[in-house]
């Protein structure tokens, strides 16, 4: 089980690493363009941050636009840029192109189908939108939950992202989920509680 960072500032990834517990970050197209800097650039720059897994979405329409795109990537640290392909018939194309070569994560998926699909292709992982299924579609845990269910004695993980509060994250977790992805305001929210603010006060009070 990891606890990945979701986003692609690199002030976030200077904090999230010196937590010592965060395994890796993930991006996303609109996360990458929240910096106003080219995408390959971005990822460079969180390679040389987080030591861990550094996620990159592929956003070519079709497959050898797609392909060019991982050579790109790749080429920045083979073994730890991972790919994030979109859950598409040429995203998975791309997967079972690259299965066994280059660690693929199947994203955005809505369906208990598009995982076993996702599976059959090659994923190592897939990554369910938790927070934006249970807006459209009414219950983003429960989802995670038929996803693992499909997937049970398969070797991809589930990675959940689109998580909004501690609450959701657990909620995932609880769900089966193996991994998680967070933006840094909700990672540093999970430590905190005012009970333990309390109980921190009532002890330094009694010290007297």
């Amino acid at each position: 089980m990891s606890l990945f960072l979701d986003s692609a500032d690199a002030e976030d990834a200077r904090q999230a690493h010196k937590l010592g517990f965060v395994a890796g970050i993930t991006t996303n197209p609109t996360l990458i363009a929240r910096t106003g800097r080219p995408a390959l650039e971005v990822i460079a720059e969180l390679c040389t941050i987080i030591p861990g897994p550094v996620f990159y979405q592929l956003s070519g329409p079709h497959f050898a636009a797609m392909l060019a795109e991982v050579e790109q990537a790749k080429a920045i640290s083979p073994a730890q840029v991972i790919m994030k392909v979109p859950c598409t018939l040429e995203g998975l194309r791309l997967v079972h192109h690259f299965r066994d070569r280059v660690l693929c994560a199947v994203t955005a998926l809505f369906t208990p189908a598009q995982a076993y699909l996702a599976a059959e292709a090659g994923a190592r992982y897939i990554i369910p939108y938790v927070n934006r299924s249970t807006r459209l579609l009414g219950d983003g845990p429960a989802l995670v939950h038929q996803m693992v269910e499909v997937l049970a004695h398969r070797k991809v993980e589930v990675l959940a992202a689109s998580l909004k509060s501690p609450e959701e994250a657990v909620a995932a977790l609880q769900a089966g989920a193996q991994h998680v992805t967070l933006p840094l305001p909700v990672i540093l929210q999970m430590a905190e509680s005012p009970y333990t603010a309390q109980a921190l006060a009532e002890f330094e009070a009694a010290k007297g």
